[in-house]
């Protein structure tokens, strides 16, 4: 069975980092695509970042540009986020997102709460 399960969410203050972390098991991790999404409780479920399965190119959403580093390693078959610069704005729920052979997971969310 295909499992995406997140961790490393927590209670962070502005400026401060965290690095979330997204073991896949059930698929060969080499074919998938896997991204990360956040959602605010009453708002979409949007995109962060995306690593690809072919030669692990990387994209980004513009509020995370520069602030936020996605990556893989396909022994351990995981994707990381490291989050840098944290702002308030980026408190939400961060889901873990894979598409490998014309199916597609989500991992359980793990929370990032950043307050004073």
């Amino acid at each position: 069975q295909v499992q995406l399960v997140e961790s490393g969410g927590g209670l962070v203050q502005p400026g401060g980092s965290l690095r979330l972390s997204c073991a896949v098991s059930g698929l060969t991790f080499s074919d998938a695509t896997v991204s990360w999404y956040r959602q605010v409780p009453g708002k979409k479920r949007d995109l962060v970042a995306i690593i690809t399965a072919l030669d692990s190119t990387t994209r980004y959403s513009n509020s995370v540009q520069g602030r936020f580093t996605i990556s893989r390693d396909n022994d351990k078959r995981t994707v990381d986020l490291q989050m840098d610069g944290l702002k308030p704005e980026d408190t939400a729920v961060y889901y873990c997102y894979a598409v490998a052979l014309q199916k597609t997971y989500w991992g359980q969310g793990t929370q990032v709460t950043v307050s004073l």
